[in-house]
């Protein structure tokens, strides 16, 4: 495939863009000439005061380089907030933790509808890595909801507390760095970062990590994949989601991503993996572009999220696709609540077909609820049920 061209807008970006690649040089000089993919796209996301996520550039809404669910109608952000209650109503009172809140459009909206429900949680607590999204999260609800701020607390990490009530994560794991491996002479090798001359490329090594050699030798035996096969194994999925499930003690983590089961994610035909960039709504597969100013994403393996949860003591309560979790919470009932007419009627219609269209949101994204001392059924989550996909 062709490299997309694509360039950064000023100067100013073009000077940032290279400091984050001079960091990322320096660390390949000093690992030996080569370092993980995982590495990588850990330093262009997270690098402090460079990373993609660490620097000060709109990611996500009309001005960033993507729109998560939330962006598009308040419709989803109502829907999960009756998810929400149900649980809530359950454990008769508890918070939320919501990883990652972007905007902070999603917590504005569901705190709001909640409130409507007269469901409110006990705390709102919102884990930010990102200080121009938690500068922005902190006006937003600031500006919609200060009535409701005594309740919302911003994180730097986990609490050290665990707490009842809902863990939601909403297009986080995507974000996760991953290793990249190709499948050559009937054995895996891994997809490495170098620096050739003047741009950064690909190199096949050995694997750097048992876990990755483990983990993909199984992957070649079970479904047998061809040589040249190429894909991303996650290895900080199991520890991410464990970590979660420790800081809960009664309740559901409510998981929201574009992702697959096992056997679909290592499928024959996606021969060439699920890594994806985004710059300015548009998506390319050159990670090697842009250093700093576009995102780098992966889709998420359901199958093992749902093992190494299970470890740490949380059960599958539901698995669908995000069409069927928001219909069967009330997605067009809710519709038409909601008076419109004319253009605004026109941007609900195509909102509602972005969310629910199999080629769009509707079935792309995957929606997993995983209960911790909870075993009470979840309304949307009745049917059609996918766990047996798992």
């Amino acid at each position: 495939m062709a490299r997309m061209k694509l360039s950064i807008p000023d100067p100013t970006a073009q000077a940032h863009s290279d400091i984050l690649s001079e960091a990322i040089r320096n660390e390949i000089t000093q690992a030996g000439g080569s370092i993980s993919f995982a590495r990588f796209m850990e330093l262009a996301l997270y690098a402090p005061g460079l990373g993609y996520y660490s620097a000060g550039q709109r990611k996500i809404g009309k001005e960033g380089d993507f729109v998560t669910a939330p962006e598009i109608s308040p419709l989803f952000s109502h829907c999960v907030a009756r998810q929400c209650k149900q649980i809530l109503s359950v454990l008769k009172k508890g918070d939320i933790l919501e990883i990652g809140a972007g905007t902070g459009v999603f917590a504005k909206d569901i705190l709001l509808e909640l409130e409507a429900l007269n469901s409110l949680p006990e705390y709102y607590f919102i884990l930010e890595v990102s200080a121009e999204l938690r500068a922005r999260q902190e006006e937003l609800l600031g500006s919609h909801c200060l009535h409701l701020l005594d309740r919302i607390i911003w994180l730097d990490s986990l609490p050290e507390t665990a707490i009842n009530g809902i863990i939601i994560a909403n297009e986080v794991m995507d974000a996760l760095p991953v290793h990249c491996f190709k499948i050559k002479n009937h054995a895996i090798q891994e997809r490495c970062v170098i620096w050739d001359k003047d741009h950064f490329n690909w190199l096949l090594t050995a694997p750097t990590a048992p876990a990755l050699l483990q983990r993909g030798t199984m992957l070649l035996q079970d479904y047998a994949l061809a040589d040249d096969y190429e894909s991303e194994i996650n290895l900080l999925l199991p520890t991410w989601i464990q970590s979660i499930a420790s800081i809960l003690n009664k309740g559901i983590i409510l998981l929201f991503d574009y992702g697959y089961s096992r056997r679909e994610y290592y499928h024959a035909e996606r021969k060439k993996g699920t890594l994806i960039c985004y710059h300015q709504h548009r998506r390319h597969e050159d990670p090697f572009k842009l250093i700093g100013f576009q995102d780098i994403t992966a889709h998420v393996e359901f199958t093992t999220l749902v093992e190494s949860a299970y470890a740490v003591g949380c059960i599958l309560l539901g698995y669908s696709v995000q069409a069927h979790f928001l219909l069967n919470c009330g997605l067009l009932e809710l519709a038409q609540t909601i008076e419109s007419a004319g253009v605004a009627h026109m941007r609900q219609a195509q909102a509602i077909k972005k969310l629910l269209l199999p080629s769009q949101m509707g079935e792309l994204i995957k929606v997993m609820a995983l209960g911790k001392n909870y075993t009470h059924p979840l309304c949307g989550f009745p049917l059609p049920d996918r766990r047996r996909d798992l």
